[in-house]
């Protein structure tokens, strides 16, 4: 029998894998101790307090499970192990399933990362207007599917993540080139483009039970780029009628690929037929987006799903300010990062903005512009009013932003009055 760790303390264990600092902290918020997972665990990790590091390369599912199951936590059932991105969720719900553990069973991760069968599973919740789509096996084909399908379409990877891979066509011309740039033999998804205001919804599930915790207007990107963002916005209010509808679209979406416990994220379009699904997964948005919903309505999505996860009462609920906003900037091909630190310092100073985070390491030079849905730098702001947060972000975007073609706007792209009304978010 292997040697037992006991980790010292009172309440349940939080097994973390790779976590970014910020869940690290939310761990501490909702009362748990923690145990960071990592093949290299980071220093940040530990100065948000976790308590021990295991070092293992989580990604291999036997070593995951016979490092944490050594834990004397884990083999009293005193413990879960959490993921919040892309791999970390699939490895630690099979981790889970294996120990015995609460948390997202490995079969709805799978189902809710695979989008052609996600999307042929929502269709049955709209069966009267389905989305149409079409798989695609071979890049050759693409020019005849995205025909079929009709333009403008979207060619997105079957499985995937933070948005790489995805595609807007618009014409035959475009559906040419995808044909050329992507590899020969894929596994890709063709399917209509959803034209309409997008939601970002953050939604958290226990026994079955789906409880949306809030949503963010999604503002579309400059350009071409599908899956970039200008930014999110909050409150993001919508008739009854059309919150009901979204509240019952990602539970019926969840209900189907069988999530019954834990966090989940689902992007929504509001259509001309209805709330139609682009894609969910299992496991919280970004974590500048679950940042954005703690700042502006004091829901501590993080948290809240850590604390479920281990039978622990959630964070209490403390909103900061009626208007909050997510900004995103991106620099051009060859810029340093060292020559920031003025606009950077100046931006942070501005009043009303929270935090301006980089993701460039110090030092570093740009390479090359975003690719999917990841971005180099983003504003997290917050203020009393509209009018004041747009001053705000207008300074702070016009301090980091480049001029250029990938300079965000911070308004973003005009979106029709209906749904949205004016008032408080309706979850």
């Amino acid at each position: 029998m292997g040697q037992r760790t006991v980790i010292e303390g009172q309440g349940p264990v939080a097994v973390l894998l790779s976590p970014r600092p910020a869940v690290v902290a939310a761990a501490r918020r909702a009362g748990a101790r923690t145990v960071v997972v990592a093949p290299d665990p980071s220093v940040p990790s530990d100065r948000e307090g976790a308590e021990r590091r295991v070092r293992t390369d989580w990604r291999d599912h036997h070593r995951l499970v016979g490092a944490v199951g050594r834990l004397e936590d884990v083999r009293r059932g005193r413990a879960a192990v959490f993921g919040f991105d892309a791999a970390g969720a699939l490895a630690a719900a099979r981790a889970n399933e294996e120990l015995g553990l609460p948390g997202t069973p490995a079969a709805a991760v799978t189902a809710l990362m695979d989008k052609a069968a996600l999307r042929a599973r929502s269709n049955t919740l709209h069966a009267a207007r389905p989305v149409s789509f079409a798989r695609c096996g071979r890049a050759s084909l693409l020019p005849f599917i995205t025909t079929l399908i009709g333009y403008p379409c979207v060619i997105k990877p079957r499985a995937g993540a933070d948005g790489e891979g995805v595609r807007l066509v618009r014409g035959a011309a475009e559906g040419e080139a995808a044909a050329r740039d992507y590899p020969a033999v894929t596994d890709l998804l063709v399917e209509e483009y959803l034209e309409g205001p997008e939601l970002a919804v953050e939604s958290l599930s226990r026994a079955g039970r789906h409880r949306v915790l809030g949503w963010s207007r999604r503002l579309p990107g400059p350009g071409t780029g599908l899956a970039a963002a200008a930014g999110h916005d909050l409150p993001a209010a919508l008739d009854p009628a059309t919150a009901a509808a979204v509240r019952d679209l990602v539970r019926g979406v969840l209900d189907l690929a069988g999530h019954r416990d834990g966090p989940s994220h689902t992007e929504v379009v509001l259509t001309a037929h209805g709330p139609r699904l682009v894609e969910a997964h299992a496991r919280p948005g970004a974590e500048e987006l679950t940042q954005l919903l703690r700042l502006a309505h004091g829901t501590d999505v993080l948290g809240l799903a850590l604390a479920a996860g281990l039978g622990l009462p959630g964070p209490l609920r403390r909103p900061h300010a009626a208007h909050a906003a997510l900004r995103y900037v991106d620099f051009p091909p060859g810029l340093r990062v060292d020559g920031l630190g003025p606009a950077l310092a100046a931006a942070r100073s501005l009043p009303g903005v929270i935090r301006v985070g980089l993701r460039i390491p110090a030092g570093a030079t740009v390479c090359r512009a975003p690719t999917g849905a990841l971005h180099h730098a983003h504003v997290l702001a917050a203020a009393p009013t509209a009018a004041a947060l747009a001053r705000t972000l207008d300074l702070s975007l016009a301090l980091l932003a480049p001029p250029g073609p990938l300079t965000p706007d911070s308004r973003g792209i005009h979106v029709p009055p209906p749904p949205w009304r004016n008032g408080p978010e309706q979850t």
